[in-house]
């Protein structure tokens, strides 16, 4: 996971980097920086009122007594655009807007479903189990015996 994140966060800079070099020598270093300062912030107000959107359903299923499991995966994931929206470059762009269309979402919370179905464990249990009798010097045991040598230690 570390090798991952590693890569992840030295890796992906450089090729939206090398990426954006490739589209302003291509189409001209203005046009570039335009399509790439449009998208993040057509894709930010998206994420917005996507966000927005997501917040009112997740009310209104908790209003209706139910569980707002696919809401909140949806809220996730549009944070998530938001965020990859923000930062700069073509390709955190193109996986952003397409974080934000809700087929995409869908087939990208249910992955997740999946692999958490796979790889995470959740076991159940009382906690206050384990303190039924209380702390050891609230017990009543009383410990019988002879004492064989003593003396005093002084702090």
């Amino acid at each position: 996971m570390l090798l991952f994140l590693f890569l992840l966060f030295t890796l992906m800079p450089l090729l939206e980097l090398w990426l954006l070099f490739q589209l302003s020598g291509h189409f001209g270093f203005w046009t570039t920086v335009s399509v790439v300062l449009l998208t993040g912030m057509v894709g930010a107000a998206l994420a917005r009122w996507q966000g927005f959107q997501t917040m009112f359903r997740i009310q209104s299923e908790l209003r209706a007594g139910k569980m707002p499991a696919e809401a909140m995966g949806d809220g996730v994931l549009i944070l998530v655009a938001g965020v990859l929206l923000i930062t700069p470059g073509v390709i955190t762009d193109i996986v952003g807007l397409s974080l934000l269309l809700p087929p995409v979402r869908f087939g990208v919370r249910k992955s997740l479903q999946l692999w958490l179905a796979k790889h995470v464990r959740v076991e159940t249990g009382a906690a206050w189990q384990a303190y039924q009798q209380g702390p050891p010097s609230m017990n009543d045991n009383v410990v019988e015996g002879k004492v064989v040598d003593a003396h005093v230690v002084e702090d």
